[in-house]
Protein backbone atom coordinates (compact mmCIF):
# COMPACT_ATOMS: atom_id res chain seq x y z
CA UNK A 1 0.00 0.00 0.00
CA UNK A 2 2.90 2.31 0.77
CA UNK A 3 4.16 2.06 -2.34
CA UNK A 4 1.39 2.18 -4.47
CA UNK A 5 0.92 5.85 -2.93
CA UNK A 6 4.02 7.16 -3.52
CA UNK A 7 4.77 5.92 -6.88
CA UNK A 8 1.92 8.03 -7.52
CA UNK A 9 4.09 11.24 -6.73
CA UNK A 10 7.31 9.85 -7.71
CA UNK A 11 5.74 9.26 -11.64
CA UNK A 12 5.38 13.16 -12.20
CA UNK A 13 1.62 12.27 -13.45
CA UNK A 14 0.32 15.59 -13.46
CA UNK A 15 -3.42 13.92 -12.55
CA UNK A 16 -2.17 12.68 -9.35
CA UNK A 17 -0.29 15.76 -8.77
CA UNK A 18 -2.72 17.99 -9.55
CA UNK A 19 -5.64 16.34 -7.48
CA UNK A 20 -7.59 15.33 -10.58
CA UNK A 21 -6.82 12.16 -11.07
CA UNK A 22 -10.35 10.39 -9.89
CA UNK A 23 -11.85 13.30 -12.57
CA UNK A 24 -10.82 10.48 -14.74
CA UNK A 25 -10.33 7.44 -13.54
CA UNK A 26 -13.75 6.25 -13.05
CA UNK A 27 -14.31 6.59 -16.26
CA UNK A 28 -10.90 5.28 -17.98
CA UNK A 29 -10.29 2.30 -15.83
CA UNK A 30 -10.49 -1.39 -16.81
CA UNK A 31 -13.86 -2.72 -15.97
CA UNK A 32 -16.28 0.16 -14.62
CA UNK A 33 -19.08 -0.93 -12.64
CA UNK A 34 -22.47 0.90 -12.54
CA UNK A 35 -21.99 3.09 -9.28
CA UNK A 36 -18.63 4.41 -11.33
CA UNK A 37 -21.02 6.42 -13.27
CA UNK A 38 -22.15 7.92 -10.43
CA UNK A 39 -19.38 8.26 -8.70
CA UNK A 40 -18.08 9.90 -11.88
CA UNK A 41 -20.91 12.82 -12.06
CA UNK A 42 -19.93 14.35 -8.20
CA UNK A 43 -18.37 17.60 -7.83
CA UNK A 44 -14.87 18.26 -8.86
CA UNK A 45 -14.21 19.57 -5.29
CA UNK A 46 -15.25 15.84 -3.82
CA UNK A 47 -13.19 13.86 -6.58
CA UNK A 48 -10.18 16.29 -5.37
CA UNK A 49 -10.60 15.47 -1.53
CA UNK A 50 -11.49 12.16 -2.69
CA UNK A 51 -7.55 11.81 -4.12
CA UNK A 52 -6.01 13.76 -0.28
CA UNK A 53 -7.74 10.85 1.11
CA UNK A 54 -6.39 8.21 -0.90
CA UNK A 55 -2.55 9.50 -0.44
CA UNK A 56 -3.92 9.70 3.37
CA UNK A 57 -4.74 5.80 3.42
CA UNK A 58 -1.90 4.82 1.28
CA UNK A 59 1.20 6.24 2.44
CA UNK A 60 0.86 7.86 6.11
CA UNK A 61 -1.62 5.09 7.23
CA UNK A 62 0.08 1.68 6.65
CA UNK A 63 3.30 2.52 8.98
CA UNK A 64 0.50 2.47 11.64
CA UNK A 65 0.20 -1.19 11.02
CA UNK A 66 3.41 -1.96 13.38
CA UNK A 67 1.98 0.46 16.04
CA UNK A 68 2.29 -0.87 19.43
CA UNK A 69 -1.41 0.65 19.95
CA UNK A 70 -3.87 -1.48 19.40
CA UNK A 71 -6.37 1.16 19.11
CA UNK A 72 -4.09 2.90 15.91
CA UNK A 73 -4.22 -0.58 14.74
CA UNK A 74 -8.20 -1.10 14.62
CA UNK A 75 -7.95 2.16 12.77
CA UNK A 76 -5.81 1.44 10.29
CA UNK A 77 -7.28 -1.63 9.38
CA UNK A 78 -10.73 0.63 8.99
CA UNK A 79 -8.92 2.90 6.96
CA UNK A 80 -7.99 0.52 4.66
CA UNK A 81 -11.24 -1.72 4.45
CA UNK A 82 -12.60 1.51 3.64
CA UNK A 83 -10.77 2.30 0.52
CA UNK A 84 -11.12 -1.64 -0.89
CA UNK A 85 -14.68 -1.43 0.15
CA UNK A 86 -14.48 2.09 -2.12
CA UNK A 87 -12.85 0.05 -4.55
CA UNK A 88 -14.72 -3.01 -4.92
CA UNK A 89 -18.21 -0.59 -5.63
CA UNK A 90 -16.80 1.69 -8.54
CA UNK A 91 -14.58 -1.25 -9.93
CA UNK A 92 -14.00 -4.38 -11.08
CA UNK A 93 -10.68 -5.72 -9.83
CA UNK A 94 -11.17 -9.74 -9.47
CA UNK A 95 -10.39 -10.74 -6.39
CA UNK A 96 -7.59 -8.22 -5.59
CA UNK A 97 -9.09 -6.37 -2.99
CA UNK A 98 -10.77 -9.00 -1.52
CA UNK A 99 -7.44 -10.59 -1.13
CA UNK A 100 -6.52 -6.98 0.70
CA UNK A 101 -8.64 -6.80 2.63
CA UNK A 102 -7.87 -10.97 3.69
CA UNK A 103 -4.07 -9.52 4.31
CA UNK A 104 -5.19 -6.73 6.42
CA UNK A 105 -7.56 -8.98 8.85
CA UNK A 106 -4.00 -9.77 10.76
CA UNK A 107 -5.01 -6.30 12.14
CA UNK A 108 -6.93 -7.63 14.22
CA UNK A 109 -7.19 -9.31 17.43
CA UNK A 110 -9.42 -12.07 19.26
CA UNK A 111 -11.09 -9.14 21.54
CA UNK A 112 -12.10 -7.77 18.41
CA UNK A 113 -13.34 -10.02 16.62
CA UNK A 114 -15.04 -12.47 19.90
CA UNK A 115 -18.56 -12.74 19.92
CA UNK A 116 -17.98 -13.08 23.85
CA UNK A 117 -19.58 -10.32 25.40
CA UNK A 118 -17.16 -10.63 28.40
CA UNK A 119 -13.89 -10.38 25.83
CA UNK A 120 -16.02 -7.21 23.92
CA UNK A 121 -16.08 -5.21 27.51
CA UNK A 122 -13.85 -2.70 28.04
CA UNK A 123 -11.44 -3.67 31.04
CA UNK A 124 -11.08 -1.51 34.37
CA UNK A 125 -8.93 1.62 34.57
CA UNK A 126 -5.95 -0.78 36.29
CA UNK A 127 -5.53 0.84 39.94
CA UNK A 128 -1.87 0.42 39.90
CA UNK A 129 0.37 4.05 39.64
CA UNK A 130 2.90 2.30 36.75
CA UNK A 131 -0.07 1.05 34.60
CA UNK A 132 -2.71 4.02 35.06
CA UNK A 133 0.84 6.20 33.52
CA UNK A 134 1.27 3.79 31.28
CA UNK A 135 -2.43 4.01 29.97
CA UNK A 136 -2.23 7.82 29.71
CA UNK A 137 0.39 7.57 27.84
CA UNK A 138 -0.54 5.28 25.56
CA UNK A 139 -3.82 7.51 25.02
CA UNK A 140 -1.65 11.08 24.50
CA UNK A 141 0.21 8.98 21.76
CA UNK A 142 -2.90 8.05 19.90
CA UNK A 143 -4.10 11.38 19.66
CA UNK A 144 -0.92 12.87 19.31
CA UNK A 145 -0.73 10.73 16.31
CA UNK A 146 -4.40 11.46 14.72
CA UNK A 147 -3.93 15.16 15.02
CA UNK A 148 -0.44 14.81 13.52
CA UNK A 149 -2.20 13.44 10.48
CA UNK A 150 -5.08 15.70 10.25
CA UNK A 151 -2.67 18.82 10.74
CA UNK A 152 0.15 17.04 8.41
CA UNK A 153 -3.18 16.58 5.52
CA UNK A 154 -4.22 19.88 6.01
CA UNK A 155 -1.04 22.10 5.85
CA UNK A 156 0.36 19.45 2.59
CA UNK A 157 -2.57 19.71 0.69
CA UNK A 158 -3.36 23.14 1.50
CA UNK A 159 -7.47 21.69 2.67
CA UNK A 160 -9.72 25.54 3.10
CA UNK A 161 -13.71 25.47 3.60
CA UNK A 162 -15.27 27.78 1.10
CA UNK A 163 -18.14 29.02 3.22
CA UNK A 164 -19.88 30.70 0.60
CA UNK A 165 -19.71 28.38 -1.97
CA UNK A 166 -20.05 25.05 1.05
CA UNK A 167 -17.18 22.97 -0.51
CA UNK A 168 -13.82 22.13 0.29
CA UNK A 169 -10.81 23.72 -1.47
CA UNK A 170 -7.75 21.45 -1.88
CA UNK A 171 -3.85 21.99 -3.59
CA UNK A 172 -0.53 20.48 -3.11
CA UNK A 173 1.63 22.17 -1.66
CA UNK A 174 4.76 20.36 -1.74
CA UNK A 175 7.50 19.81 -4.69
CA UNK A 176 8.50 16.87 -5.95
CA UNK A 177 11.81 17.95 -4.92
CA UNK A 178 10.41 18.18 -1.05
CA UNK A 179 8.81 14.80 -1.51
CA UNK A 180 11.21 13.05 -2.91
CA UNK A 181 13.72 13.97 0.49
CA UNK A 182 11.28 13.49 2.05
CA UNK A 183 10.97 9.75 0.78
CA UNK A 184 14.65 9.23 0.90
CA UNK A 185 14.89 10.17 4.69
CA UNK A 186 11.58 7.67 5.31
CA UNK A 187 11.93 4.61 3.24
CA UNK A 188 15.08 2.81 4.90
CA UNK A 189 13.33 3.32 8.31
CA UNK A 190 10.09 1.93 7.24
CA UNK A 191 12.59 -1.23 6.46
CA UNK A 192 13.89 -1.26 9.51
CA UNK A 193 10.17 -1.07 11.25
CA UNK A 194 9.36 -4.38 9.00
CA UNK A 195 12.49 -6.18 9.72
CA UNK A 196 12.01 -5.21 13.80
CA UNK A 197 8.51 -6.51 13.04
CA UNK A 198 8.92 -9.73 11.80
CA UNK A 199 12.31 -10.32 14.49
CA UNK A 200 9.91 -9.86 17.44
CA UNK A 201 7.25 -12.35 15.74
CA UNK A 202 9.96 -14.90 15.70
CA UNK A 203 10.88 -14.26 18.96
CA UNK A 204 7.41 -14.84 20.01
CA UNK A 205 6.92 -18.33 18.06
CA UNK A 206 10.27 -19.26 19.84
CA UNK A 207 9.23 -18.67 23.39
CA UNK A 208 6.07 -20.22 22.52
CA UNK A 209 8.52 -23.37 20.69
CA UNK A 210 10.11 -23.20 24.35
CA UNK A 211 6.87 -24.14 26.30
CA UNK A 212 5.57 -27.18 24.37
CA UNK A 213 5.54 -30.33 26.03
CA UNK A 214 6.31 -33.70 25.18
CA UNK A 215 9.65 -34.43 23.48
CA UNK A 216 7.81 -35.88 19.97
CA UNK A 217 5.65 -32.58 20.32
CA UNK A 218 8.48 -30.47 20.84
CA UNK A 219 10.67 -31.72 17.96
CA UNK A 220 8.06 -31.45 15.05
CA UNK A 221 6.97 -28.10 16.31
CA UNK A 222 10.33 -27.25 16.05
CA UNK A 223 10.52 -28.64 12.34
CA UNK A 224 7.57 -26.47 11.60
CA UNK A 225 8.99 -23.37 13.33
CA UNK A 226 12.14 -23.86 11.41
CA UNK A 227 10.68 -24.60 7.87
CA UNK A 228 8.26 -21.86 8.01
CA UNK A 229 10.90 -19.13 10.00
CA UNK A 230 13.51 -19.90 7.09
CA UNK A 231 10.69 -19.45 4.27
CA UNK A 232 9.52 -16.15 5.62
CA UNK A 233 12.38 -14.51 6.25
CA UNK A 234 13.86 -15.50 3.01
CA UNK A 235 10.67 -14.13 1.35
CA UNK A 236 11.21 -11.36 3.24
CA UNK A 237 14.19 -10.26 2.49
CA UNK A 238 13.84 -11.03 -1.53
CA UNK A 239 10.95 -8.52 -0.96
CA UNK A 240 13.17 -5.76 0.36
CA UNK A 241 14.64 -5.03 -3.33
CA UNK A 242 12.11 -4.42 -5.19
CA UNK A 243 10.20 -2.76 -2.27
CA UNK A 244 13.02 -0.06 -2.28
CA UNK A 245 12.92 0.52 -6.30
CA UNK A 246 10.84 3.54 -4.67
CA UNK A 247 13.82 5.12 -3.67
CA UNK A 248 17.28 4.52 -5.93
CA UNK A 249 18.84 6.15 -2.55
CA UNK A 250 17.58 3.56 -0.18
CA UNK A 251 18.12 0.78 -2.89
CA UNK A 252 21.72 1.21 -3.20
CA UNK A 253 21.99 0.63 0.90
CA UNK A 254 20.62 -2.63 0.92
CA UNK A 255 22.59 -5.59 2.20
CA UNK A 256 24.20 -6.84 -0.92
CA UNK A 257 23.16 -10.54 0.58
CA UNK A 258 19.65 -9.64 -0.06
CA UNK A 259 20.38 -8.23 -3.73
CA UNK A 260 21.97 -11.77 -4.17
CA UNK A 261 18.87 -13.90 -2.87
CA UNK A 262 17.12 -11.54 -4.98
CA UNK A 263 19.41 -12.38 -8.31
CA UNK A 264 19.06 -16.06 -7.91
CA UNK A 265 15.46 -16.18 -7.98
CA UNK A 266 13.98 -13.02 -9.91
CA UNK A 267 12.98 -15.22 -12.66
CA UNK A 268 10.87 -17.40 -10.37
CA UNK A 269 9.44 -13.78 -9.84
CA UNK A 270 8.00 -14.62 -6.22
CA UNK A 271 8.98 -10.81 -4.96
CA UNK A 272 7.97 -7.68 -7.52
CA UNK A 273 7.82 -3.87 -7.01
CA UNK A 274 3.96 -2.72 -6.90
CA UNK A 275 2.75 0.52 -7.77
CA UNK A 276 -0.92 0.62 -8.66
CA UNK A 277 -2.09 3.74 -11.31
CA UNK A 278 1.30 4.65 -11.42
CA UNK A 279 0.14 7.19 -14.03
CA UNK A 280 -3.40 8.06 -15.36
CA UNK A 281 -4.30 7.08 -18.52
CA UNK A 282 -7.27 8.10 -20.77
CA UNK A 283 -6.91 11.97 -20.11
CA UNK A 284 -8.44 12.48 -23.44
CA UNK A 285 -11.12 9.59 -23.16
CA UNK A 286 -11.08 6.23 -22.68
CA UNK A 287 -9.83 4.08 -26.01
CA UNK A 288 -11.32 1.38 -26.76
CA UNK A 289 -11.34 -1.38 -29.51
CA UNK A 290 -14.37 -2.45 -31.03
CA UNK A 291 -14.02 -5.41 -33.31
CA UNK A 292 -16.24 -6.18 -36.50
CA UNK A 293 -16.68 -9.45 -38.77
CA UNK A 294 -18.05 -8.82 -42.53
CA UNK A 295 -18.91 -11.95 -44.73
CA UNK A 296 -18.64 -9.63 -48.16
CA UNK A 297 -16.40 -7.01 -46.88
CA UNK A 298 -18.58 -4.25 -47.06
CA UNK A 299 -21.37 -4.64 -44.67
CA UNK A 300 -19.70 -5.18 -41.04
CA UNK A 301 -21.32 -6.08 -38.12
CA UNK A 302 -19.88 -5.39 -34.67
CA UNK A 303 -18.50 -8.37 -32.15
CA UNK A 304 -20.22 -7.21 -28.89
CA UNK A 305 -17.68 -8.54 -25.35
CA UNK A 306 -19.54 -9.54 -22.54
CA UNK A 307 -18.46 -7.33 -19.67
CA UNK A 308 -15.53 -4.48 -21.77
CA UNK A 309 -17.55 -1.36 -22.76
CA UNK A 310 -19.18 -1.69 -26.57
CA UNK A 311 -22.77 -1.34 -26.78
CA UNK A 312 -23.40 2.46 -25.39
CA UNK A 313 -26.90 1.58 -24.20
CA UNK A 314 -25.34 -1.36 -21.97
CA UNK A 315 -25.13 -0.89 -18.81
CA UNK A 316 -21.34 -1.40 -17.43
CA UNK A 317 -21.41 -5.03 -15.35
CA UNK A 318 -20.76 -6.41 -11.82
CA UNK A 319 -18.32 -8.79 -11.95
CA UNK A 320 -16.47 -9.58 -8.41
CA UNK A 321 -14.63 -11.87 -7.83
CA UNK A 322 -14.31 -13.24 -11.50
CA UNK A 323 -11.47 -12.49 -13.60
CA UNK A 324 -12.31 -11.61 -17.59
CA UNK A 325 -9.05 -12.20 -18.80
CA UNK A 326 -9.75 -11.09 -22.61
CA UNK A 327 -11.76 -8.02 -21.63
CA UNK A 328 -9.36 -7.30 -19.03
CA UNK A 329 -6.33 -7.30 -21.96
CA UNK A 330 -8.47 -5.60 -24.74
CA UNK A 331 -8.37 -2.52 -22.09
CA UNK A 332 -4.51 -2.71 -22.54
CA UNK A 333 -4.53 -3.86 -25.82
CA UNK A 334 -6.50 0.26 -26.80
CA UNK A 335 -3.41 2.14 -24.80
CA UNK A 336 -1.01 1.29 -28.04
CA UNK A 337 -0.90 -0.10 -31.29
CA UNK A 338 -1.74 -3.52 -31.58
CA UNK A 339 2.23 -4.48 -32.54
CA UNK A 340 2.25 -4.13 -29.06
CA UNK A 341 -0.04 -6.60 -28.22
CA UNK A 342 1.01 -9.53 -30.41
CA UNK A 343 -2.20 -11.95 -29.01
CA UNK A 344 -4.34 -9.51 -30.61
CA UNK A 345 -3.75 -11.27 -34.13
CA UNK A 346 -3.90 -14.49 -32.88
CA UNK A 347 -7.24 -13.65 -31.48
CA UNK A 348 -8.40 -12.39 -35.02
CA UNK A 349 -6.85 -15.97 -36.59
CA UNK A 350 -8.60 -17.83 -33.76
CA UNK A 351 -11.74 -16.31 -34.87
CA UNK A 352 -11.45 -16.09 -38.80
CA UNK A 353 -11.26 -20.00 -38.05
CA UNK A 354 -14.30 -20.29 -35.69
CA UNK A 355 -12.56 -21.65 -33.13
CA UNK A 356 -15.47 -21.94 -30.23
CA UNK A 357 -13.45 -21.95 -27.11
CA UNK A 358 -11.90 -18.91 -28.07
CA UNK A 359 -15.47 -17.39 -29.13
CA UNK A 360 -16.89 -18.29 -25.55
CA UNK A 361 -13.99 -15.91 -24.14
CA UNK A 362 -16.03 -13.28 -25.83
CA UNK A 363 -19.64 -14.35 -25.77
CA UNK A 364 -20.24 -17.52 -23.22
CA UNK A 365 -23.76 -17.53 -24.44
CA UNK A 366 -22.81 -18.54 -28.13
CA UNK A 367 -26.41 -17.79 -29.50
CA UNK A 368 -25.49 -14.17 -28.99
CA UNK A 369 -22.41 -14.34 -31.52
CA UNK A 370 -23.08 -12.53 -34.74
CA UNK A 371 -21.14 -15.13 -36.75
CA UNK A 372 -22.05 -18.37 -34.68
CA UNK A 373 -23.51 -20.09 -37.49
CA UNK A 374 -20.89 -19.25 -40.17
CA UNK A 375 -17.41 -17.59 -39.28
CA UNK A 376 -16.67 -14.02 -40.76
CA UNK A 377 -14.91 -14.14 -43.69
CA UNK A 378 -13.00 -10.71 -42.95
CA UNK A 379 -12.43 -9.22 -39.08
CA UNK A 380 -10.75 -5.73 -38.33
CA UNK A 381 -10.90 -3.55 -35.54
CA UNK A 382 -11.62 0.10 -35.12
CA UNK A 383 -10.37 2.45 -31.93
CA UNK A 384 -13.09 4.75 -30.29
CA UNK A 385 -13.15 7.10 -27.60
CA UNK A 386 -15.26 6.88 -24.99
CA UNK A 387 -16.91 9.03 -22.52
CA UNK A 388 -20.02 8.55 -19.48
CA UNK A 389 -23.24 9.44 -21.03
CA UNK A 390 -24.01 13.14 -18.99
CA UNK A 391 -27.16 12.70 -16.45
CA UNK A 392 -30.51 13.01 -18.34
CA UNK A 393 -29.68 11.20 -20.86
CA UNK A 394 -32.01 8.35 -21.69
CA UNK A 395 -31.00 4.41 -22.00
CA UNK A 396 -27.28 5.83 -22.74
CA UNK A 397 -24.34 5.23 -20.87
CA UNK A 398 -21.52 5.88 -23.19
CA UNK A 399 -21.09 8.32 -25.54
CA UNK A 400 -18.33 7.60 -28.19
CA UNK A 401 -16.21 8.85 -31.22
CA UNK A 402 -14.31 7.21 -33.88
CA UNK A 403 -10.78 7.91 -33.75
CA UNK A 404 -8.65 5.77 -36.37
CA UNK A 405 -7.73 2.15 -37.61
CA UNK A 406 -6.62 -0.44 -35.07
CA UNK A 407 -6.46 -3.02 -37.13
CA UNK A 408 -6.81 -3.65 -40.93
CA UNK A 409 -8.93 -5.65 -42.30
CA UNK A 410 -7.95 -9.64 -42.79
CA UNK A 411 -8.71 -12.78 -43.85
CA UNK A 412 -7.75 -16.25 -43.90
CA UNK A 413 -4.63 -16.35 -45.88
CA UNK A 414 -4.15 -12.65 -46.04
CA UNK A 415 -0.84 -11.66 -46.51
CA UNK A 416 -1.13 -8.91 -44.17
CA UNK A 417 -2.21 -11.61 -41.55
CA UNK A 418 0.57 -14.12 -43.02
CA UNK A 419 3.40 -11.78 -41.74
CA UNK A 420 2.29 -10.65 -38.76
CA UNK A 421 1.96 -14.36 -37.47
CA UNK A 422 5.31 -15.22 -38.92
CA UNK A 423 6.39 -11.79 -36.99
CA UNK A 424 5.29 -12.24 -33.99
CA UNK A 425 5.94 -16.51 -33.81
CA UNK A 426 2.14 -17.29 -33.61
CA UNK A 427 1.92 -19.22 -37.07
CA UNK A 428 0.32 -23.40 -36.47
CA UNK A 429 3.58 -25.36 -37.11
CA UNK A 430 1.57 -28.31 -36.64
CA UNK A 431 -1.73 -29.64 -36.17
CA UNK A 432 -2.87 -29.98 -32.93
CA UNK A 433 -2.79 -33.12 -30.95
CA UNK A 434 -6.14 -34.59 -30.38
CA UNK A 435 -7.22 -35.08 -27.03
CA UNK A 436 -8.61 -38.81 -25.82
CA UNK A 437 -11.78 -38.33 -24.42
CA UNK A 438 -11.88 -41.51 -22.76
CA UNK A 439 -10.27 -40.48 -19.57
CA UNK A 440 -12.37 -41.11 -16.63
CA UNK A 441 -11.16 -37.37 -15.29
CA UNK A 442 -11.68 -36.11 -18.35
CA UNK A 443 -15.17 -36.82 -19.13
CA UNK A 444 -16.10 -36.03 -15.54
CA UNK A 445 -14.05 -32.50 -16.08
CA UNK A 446 -15.67 -31.82 -19.28
CA UNK A 447 -19.57 -32.88 -17.46
CA UNK A 448 -18.85 -30.29 -14.96
CA UNK A 449 -17.93 -27.31 -17.43
CA UNK A 450 -20.83 -28.52 -19.60
CA UNK A 451 -23.14 -28.26 -16.56
CA UNK A 452 -21.79 -24.87 -15.39
CA UNK A 453 -20.54 -23.19 -18.64
CA UNK A 454 -24.23 -22.07 -18.55
CA UNK A 455 -23.83 -20.18 -15.98
CA UNK A 456 -22.78 -16.10 -14.90
CA UNK A 457 -18.96 -16.77 -13.82
CA UNK A 458 -19.71 -13.83 -10.93
CA UNK A 459 -22.79 -15.56 -9.50
CA UNK A 460 -21.00 -18.80 -9.86
CA UNK A 461 -18.21 -17.74 -7.45
CA UNK A 462 -20.46 -15.68 -4.81
CA UNK A 463 -23.00 -18.77 -4.80
CA UNK A 464 -19.69 -21.04 -4.12
CA UNK A 465 -19.00 -18.69 -1.29
CA UNK A 466 -22.33 -18.27 -0.21
CA UNK A 467 -22.53 -21.78 0.34
CA UNK A 468 -19.14 -22.20 2.45
CA UNK A 469 -20.46 -19.24 4.28
CA UNK A 470 -23.76 -20.63 4.95
CA UNK A 471 -22.49 -24.16 5.87
CA UNK A 472 -20.20 -22.06 8.66
CA UNK A 473 -23.31 -20.37 9.96
CA UNK A 474 -25.11 -23.83 10.73
CA UNK A 475 -22.16 -25.50 12.03
CA UNK A 476 -22.15 -22.56 14.74
CA UNK A 477 -25.73 -22.27 15.42
CA UNK A 478 -25.97 -26.34 15.89
CA UNK A 479 -22.63 -26.30 18.19
CA UNK A 480 -23.99 -27.03 21.70
CA UNK A 481 -22.87 -24.06 24.15
CA UNK A 482 -23.04 -23.99 27.88
CA UNK A 483 -26.22 -22.54 29.46
CA UNK A 484 -24.88 -20.00 31.54
CA UNK A 485 -21.54 -18.04 29.98
CA UNK A 486 -18.62 -18.83 31.44
CA UNK A 487 -18.72 -14.95 33.62
CA UNK A 488 -21.67 -16.63 35.30
CA UNK A 489 -20.01 -19.82 35.78
CA UNK A 490 -16.78 -17.98 37.31
CA UNK A 491 -18.92 -15.98 39.58
CA UNK A 492 -21.17 -19.13 40.87
CA UNK A 493 -17.81 -20.92 41.73
CA UNK A 494 -16.65 -18.07 43.98
CA UNK A 495 -19.95 -18.20 45.31
CA UNK A 496 -19.58 -22.12 46.27
CA UNK A 497 -16.39 -22.55 47.27
CA UNK A 498 -16.64 -21.04 51.25
CA UNK A 499 -19.86 -23.49 50.91
CA UNK A 500 -17.82 -26.44 50.15
CA UNK A 501 -15.53 -25.27 52.69
CA UNK A 502 -18.06 -24.68 55.61
CA UNK A 503 -19.62 -28.05 54.70
CA UNK A 504 -16.45 -29.85 55.58
CA UNK A 505 -15.73 -28.10 58.74
CA UNK A 506 -19.00 -29.12 59.66
CA UNK A 507 -19.14 -32.80 58.64
CA UNK A 508 -15.88 -32.87 60.80
CA UNK A 509 -17.25 -31.35 63.67
CA UNK A 510 -20.89 -32.53 63.32
CA UNK A 511 -21.64 -35.86 64.81
CA UNK A 512 -22.88 -38.88 62.77
CA UNK A 513 -26.37 -39.50 62.48
CA UNK A 514 -27.98 -43.05 62.71
CA UNK A 515 -30.54 -44.72 60.82
CA UNK A 516 -33.27 -43.55 62.59
CA UNK A 517 -32.23 -40.10 62.65
CA UNK A 518 -31.05 -39.90 66.50
CA UNK A 519 -27.74 -37.80 66.97
CA UNK A 520 -25.37 -39.82 69.08
CA UNK A 521 -22.05 -39.05 70.42
CA UNK A 522 -18.61 -40.07 69.19
CA UNK A 523 -16.89 -42.23 71.64
CA UNK A 524 -13.59 -42.17 72.19
CA UNK A 525 -11.26 -44.44 71.48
Amino acid sequence: MFASGVVKLTSRCPAWWGLTALTYHYETQCLPTPAAWFAHHLPVWLHRLSVVATFLIEIAVPPLFFAPIRRLRLSAFYAQALLQILIIITGNYNFFNLLTLVLTTALLDDRHLSAEPELRCHKKMPTSWPKTLLTSLSLMLELTVYGLLAYGTIYYFGLEVDWQQQIVLSKTTFTFHQFSQWLKMVTLPTVWLGTASLAWELLIALWRWIQVQGWSRKFFAGIQLSVLGTATVFLFLISLVPYSYVEPGTHGRLWTGAHRLFSSVEHLQLANSYGLFRRMTGLGGRPEVVLEGSHDGHHWTEIEFMYKPGNVSRPPPFLIPHQPRLDWQMWFAALGPHTHSPWFTSLVLRLLQGKEPVIRLIQNQVANYPFREQPPTYLRAQRYKYWFSKPGDQSRWWHRQWVEEFFPSVSLGDPTLETLLQQFGLKDKSPPRARSSKNALAQTLNWVRAQLSPLEPSILLWGLLGAVVAIRVVRTLLTPRPLQSSKQTREEKRKQAPKKDSRAVSEQTAPNSNSNGSWAPRRKK
